[in-house]
């Protein structure tokens, strides 16, 4: 040790680092009854914390960490660690500010470390309550993503520690127990808290809100289970009111309510031991509140449900390895109600919790607290839901009016919805239990869409004819809900978001315990597979004779595959006709092997490396059945994509269909036989506790599936509902209805989910809906002004829509290495997606979209500038083979559409060069996408609408760009136009281009409107939305509509007599003196057929003019544009992935962000080097220099930096490699140096100008005339 010392301190920086690591290599062998000669090196250990070289820190960390596990059987020598400032030293490595960032196992391994300081020493203990460790943990909570946490079967080492677990684990033992625990050591610590109860109170103060958080957004069993243990101990430990405060505030009534439906026993054990506590010392705070929010009835739920008596054992966790060390072979299982214990022994795998711990607890808390009256009668039921419930059954009522009797229908719906909005909005808060209990979601729903969201319809059915109807009451109702602005739906929207977050209860399916392994699947084509497959027995149905048995034995079954590919693997084997021909069957065969070929392709793009198990037998994945709650064990197979499946539909119309059940039920055949069987499990209470093995042996009965007709999974085509002024909105809001899976495994988060469908849908087409009702209220004289239509409300803001709780589930779910590798998720992340994508944040559906389009290879690859670790800038793409491609400036149209020509429809990444320069790579790439963005925007292409105001440069000069207000939108187009087939050629590449944009990650300069991305979306345009492409003119037109609706209702209601006599003038002029022709306005060249342009625009013809106007404008003009854009588009990968974006998140995708530079934050995301720091000189005046730009100036500025006038997603913080401003040192006189970049860095060259007036006559000399060309600089 004395060398030791004398290298560390007196020795360069690399023999400090060679001692370091020697000591860190005898530290692992130190053996336990040895450890004393190793603590003199302790204060030198500690003062290396302080440097900021992390390879230096973390080695001392490590080591430390082991010199505290040799002695943690000492209390006396863990107090001389906290003598020699380790407490404090390591409390200041976790600050989130702090100098030196450690990687994340070293960081928890500190957290870890003062864990075991804590419970061996009560000056350790003492110590970091006095530091406020608190408020410390408080920040890493908050700052951390919950989503990151994993599962309560991670093995816990130093490749998967996490970071959330060990701040529980610390928090717990900070809270001591001695009534359990009963030594020494915890009297002490107990007697200490009694003695500074503000310690305590400010360690609740910091603690207890973000762990009620954390519980509310997703978390795992295991960090439940912690959060409320934490809780539980913290309320028995405290005499405060201050906490009892906090969690009322943090409403722990809805949170214990929640928590007391899940399936996991230890959690429910610990929500009720908490409840009890809480009901025990402040019953008068909670016993109403615990009423209110439906702690109370789900008590009594339990007792009424079998989970009360079930097996209680549950989920086990593995052992936790040292951070020093590497994963062992095998890890210790243990239970989770033994999960922050201290010993890892074996003998500690026996759950605490009895089969009856769950009945007596709730029982006990029924007799206790509550009489049986509130249980049996309206005494338990506050007043606010009784009256939601009358209201319910009112809604319910008004069913049974005549579905067209408006009039009555406008008026008791006023009346009803009214007094509801009354109960949101008064005094007295409506919980989320008597929200949900009372009904209302359900008959809201049921009403709006006249009972239609519950069923399946298709074509032709005679409901469909209603379906005008249900878009008059979505109407009156987004009128109503509107009607005091935004206030109100946003009341109602968050109502219905806690109510899903209670409700809903979609599992997570993670596979750490399966073992990456070849297997051989027989069905349905026989190969190999690098993931275990599942034993099958198909037996034939009893009762079935038109089949043939197909095998006594078990066999393996390729867990990927669909059950309609097993269907044509065994049609032909079970048949008792003979085959037309051998080659018939073959064939059937075969193109399903190719299919699934082609599944197996696209989904091992990667290798994942689960942990593994000893115990795990050869022949099957191994887990933990018992874990199943929101989270649960089970490997996560692939649902295919879209092509694949309908694919794989097409081939199997051509034979007969079988219809598998499992247990008695129906599996279902649009998922994979995994997903089915899995789906099928999860809807048993059992599953959750008898750890039976999803492998099999399974089961499964076949027979002939009756012969049904078409059966899509939406509820009407669009083109069925004929009604045109709702046609847009109706068609969104059921042409991708919720699968009805969803339904069946929890009803009242089905009604839940369509409601906040509908409302975002609202949200959406709110312009569209309420100048719908404007026109109609013109038209019955109820509005006499035109300027009365002018619409001034504003949606509700898009987050308000997302799902917090939803989006940590999928982020969890998309953090599991097999689930990505084989391009699967369980059936409900894909229902939820299809359906109603607004529930899920743009970051996780950005890497759900590159999963689902591109695979596994490309699920880290974010639509920004990327760079490798070589910092060459070269995207992160997995395997993706790079191709280099020569493009010429003077002719930028034609290179691109010959390098989509060579490489459009291939996985490749692409980088440009251009002729007779030697720049390549990322800069010379992002540029060529910001020319070929450019030079589509000429006017003269023809492909866009624009007026002579629209121009930016001289057209003449052929520099012309468009700039048109509302963004570019297609310019419409007779078919008769000789013009239009060179346009439609433009269109293809343009769409091909966008498309490989989004597959590489490039930043495109394309100002689209809002209306063309809904037409990229696949979404109809209606009127309305002229909106968003000329707002002058859909001002007109929704005038001239509201005076053909006026003229049309007083002559159908009073004859054309007293039509003649109502105000039928626009702005006091009669429509013939207008002068209208029968031509669309700018664009005199467009035929309106049947009319020709010499007829003039009369009242008896207005409607007839409009629909006109509409149809060239939105539809049949730009119909083929739209369509060969989705061709080219199509070529690369399919359009039908955008689906899941809004139209604000598909420009952030494929333009960045629209802001450039957020002058607060620019600090923080530069780099300053080679001689530069952030308070030189010139760094400051450059800094001053961008704050002063315009918008124009800061995108020249980012082009000549970068390559591209645009910022990815995140801005300034995205860009990758990182802004870097660097000294340039180049001629004696600094002042005429030029600035120079290196684009494929973002390396900024800065000469050392003298003056700020200097410098930016040079910057703006530079970034103007200084693009178009890449030379060495």
């Amino acid at each position: 040790m004395g060398d030791f010392t004398r290298l560390t301190v007196s020795t360069s920086h690399l023999l400090q680092r060679v001692a370091i690591s020697t000591v860190v290599n005898i530290c692992r062998k130190l053996p336990s009854e040895s450890p004393s000669p190793f603590m003199d090196a302790v204060p030198i250990l500690c003062n290396i914390l302080q440097y900021e070289d992390r390879q230096l820190v973390e080695n001392v960390a490590i080591c430390l960490t082991k010199i505290a596990d040799q002695v943690s059987e000492s209390p006396a020598m863990l107090d001389q660690l906290c003598r020699h400032g380790l407490i404090h030293q390591s409390t200041h490595l976790l600050n989130l500010n702090s100098r030196t960032t450690l990687s994340q196992p070293v960081y928890n391994g500190v957290i870890g470390l003062l864990r075991k300081l804590s419970s061996g020493s009560t000056l350790a203990f003492r110590t970091l309550y006095e530091l406020n460790i608190g408020y410390r943990l408080k920040e890493i909570m908050s700052t951390y993503d919950i989503s990151h946490s994993v599962s309560s079967t991670h093995v816990i080492n130093a490749c998967s520690s996490n970071q959330v677990h060990e701040v529980l684990k610390l928090v717990i033992e900070l809270l001591p127990a001695s009534s359990v625990e009963d030594n020494q050591l915890a009297l002490e610590k107990e007697s200490f808290l009694v003695n500074q109860p503000d310690l305590l109170q400010q360690f609740g103060t910091d603690m207890v809100p973000v762990m009620i958080q954390v519980l509310n957004s997703g978390a795992t069993v295991y960090v439940s289970y912690g959060c409320l243990s934490a809780i539980h101990k913290l309320t028995c430990l405290s005499k405060s009111g201050d906490l009892v405060k906090l969690l009322k505030n943090a409403n722990i009534s809805s949170v214990l309510a929640g928590i007391l439906s899940r399936k996991d026993h230890h959690v429910v054990v610990v929500a009720l031991q908490l409840a009890e506590v809480l009901l025990e010392k402040y019953s008068d705070t909670f016993l109403n509140s615990f009423i209110k929010e439906g702690v109370f009835f789900a008590i009594e739920a339990l007792l009424n449900s079998d989970r009360a008596q079930q097996n209680p054992v549950s989920g086990f966790i593995q052992g936790s390895s040292d951070l020093s060390q590497k994963p062992a072979t095998k890890e210790i299982v243990k239970c989770l109600c033994q999960s922050f214990g201290k010993s890892l022994s074996s003998s500690l795998q026996t759950c605490k919790i009895d089969t009856d711990t769950v009945n007596i607890l709730a029982t006990r808390i029924k007799e206790s607290f509550f009489g049986p009256e509130v249980f049996n009668s309206e005494k338990g039921l506050t007043d606010v839901l009784q009256d939601l419930k009358v209201l319910s059954e009112a809604l319910s009522a008004l069913m049974t009016v005549p579905i067209d009797a408006h009039v009555l229908h406008d008026e008791k719906f006023f009346s009803i919805w009214n007094q509801i909005r009354e109960r949101l909005n008064g005094r007295e808060s409506v919980s989320t239990f008597e929200f949900t209990e009372s009904g209302v979601v359900k008959s809201l729903a049921d009403y709006l869409s006249n009972g239609l969201y519950q069923r399946k319809l298709s074509k032709g059915d005679p409901e469909c004819d209603t379906l005008p109807f249900v878009g008059k009451r979505f109407e009156v109702f987004t009128r109503l809900l509107w009607s005091d602005g935004e206030a109100t739906p946003s009341v109602l929207i968050e109502k219905l978001q806690n109510s899903l977050s209670s409700l809903e209860n979609f599992p997570i399916v993670l596979s750490q315990f399966l073992k990456q392994r070849n297997s051989f699947a027989a069905i349905p084509n026989g190969r190999c597979t690098t993931y275990p497959c599942l034993r099958v027995r198909f037996q034939k149905a009893e009762g079935e004779t038109t089949l043939r048995d197909y095998s006594q034995d078990f066999v393996t079954v390729d867990p990927l595959c669909y059950f309609d590919a097993v269907n044509q693997y065994m049609w032909p084997k079970v048949n008792l006709e003979p085959v037309e021909s051998v080659e018939a069957k073959d064939q059937a065969i075969e193109c399903q092997s190719s299919q699934l070929q082609s599944t197996s392709i696209s989904c091992q793009g990667e290798s994942s490396s689960p942990m593994e198990i000893d115990s795990a037998p050869s022949d099957a994945p191994q887990f933990q059945g018992s874990q199943v709650e929101d989270q649960m064990q089970l490997p996560v197979l692939s649902s295919g994509s879209e092509q694949q499946k309908a694919s794989s539909s097409e081939k199997e119309d051509a034979l007969p269909r079988l219809l598998f059940r499992l247990e008695g039920l129906e599996l279902d055949r649009s998922l994979t036989v995994y997903q089915a069987i899995l789906l099928h499990k999860l809807k048993s209470e059992s599953e959750t506790t008898n750890g039976s093995k999803l492998s099999g042996p399974h089961y499964i009965t076949y027979e002939r599936a009756a012969q049904l007709g078409d059966s899509s999974k939406n509820l009407v085509p669009p083109e069925s509902i004929e009604d045109d002024e709702y046609r847009s909105f109706l068609s969104y809001l059921f042409y991708h209805r919720l699968a009805l899976r969803l339904k069946g495994s929890s009803p009242p988060a089905y009604d839940i989910l369509f409601l906040l469908k509908s409302l975002e849908g609202m949200n959406r087409y709110l312009f569209h809906l309420i100048s719908l009702g404007r026109i109609t209220a013109f038209g019955e004289g109820r509005l006499e002004n035109l300027d009365d239509l002018m619409v001034l409300v504003r949606p509700v803001a898009h987050s308000e829509f997302v799902s917090s709780k939803l989006t940590e589930k999928l982020e969890q779910q998309l953090r599991d290495s097999f689930a990505v590798s084989t391009c699967g998720l369980p059936p409900w992340f894909n229902d939820l997606m299809d359906s109603c994508p607004f529930l899920f944040s743009f970051e996780v559906k950005s890497k759900y979209f590159r999963l689902a389009a591109f695979g596994s290879q490309k699920i880290h690859h974010h639509p920004q500038h990327l760079s490798n670790s070589n910092g060459e800038g070269r995207p992160v793409t997995g395997s993706l083979p790079r191709k280099k491609f020569l493009a010429c400036r003077e002719k930028i149209l034609e290179s691109a559409a010959k390098m989509m020509e060579l490489y459009g429809n291939q996985k490749v990444v692409i980088e440009v060069e251009y002729s007779e320069e030697v720049g390549t790579g990322l800069g010379p790439t992002l540029e060529f996408y910001t020319l070929v963005s450019r030079a589509f925007q000429n006017p003269e292409l023809g492909m866009w609408r624009s007026d002579c105001s629209s121009l930016v440069g001289k057209p003449s000069e052929h520099s012309g760009v468009l700039a048109s207000p509302s963004g570019l939108f297609p310019r419409p187009w007779s078919g008769t136009s000789a013009a239009s087939s060179d346009v439609l050629q433009k269109f293809v590449l343009l769409g091909t281009v966008v498309a490989k944009a989004l597959q590489d990650g490039r930043v495109l300069d394309l100002p689209f409107s809002k209306a063309f991305y809904k037409l990229i979306l696949g979404q109809e345009l209606s009127s309305f939305d002229i909106h968003f492409v000329d707002p002058a003119l859909c001002k007109t037109l929704v005038e001239l509509q509201a005076l053909a609706r006026r003229r049309k209702v007083f002559a159908e209601a009073q004859g054309n007599s007293r039509a003649a006599k109502c105000d039928l003038s626009f702005h006091g002029t009669k429509i013939e003196d207008l002068c209208l022709e029968f031509a669309l306005p700018g664009y005199t060249d467009y035929d309106l057929a049947p009319h020709s342009d010499n007829d003039m625009v009369n009242l008896d013809n207005l409607e007839e003019y409009i629909k006109a106007i509409v149809n060239a404008t939105v539809y049949s003009g730009i119909q083929k544009q739209v369509e060969a854009f989705r061709s080219g588009f199509n070529q690369v990968f399919p359009i039908e992935h955008l689906r899941i974006f809004d139209e604000e998140e598909l420009e952030t995708m494929l333009c960045g962000e629209r802001d450039l530079f957020n002058m607060n934050e620019v600090l923080d995301h530069i780099k300053f080097d080679h001689g530069y720091t952030s308070s030189s000189p010139p760094v400051e005046n450059l800094l001053e220099i961008l704050h002063e730009f315009d918008k124009e100036q800061q995108r020249a500025f980012l082009q000549f930096v970068t390559g591209s006038p645009r910022l990815p997603h995140g801005g300034l913080a995205s860009l990758n490699p990182k802004l870097t401003i660097v000294r340039k040192h180049g001629s004696d006189s600094s002042e005429t140096d030029l600035p120079s970049v290196m684009t494929c860095a973002n390396y900024l060259k800065l000469p050392p100008y003298s003056s700020k007036e200097k410098m930016k006559e040079k910057l703006m000399y530079a970034i103007t005339e200084g693009q178009g060309s890449f030379h060495l600089s």
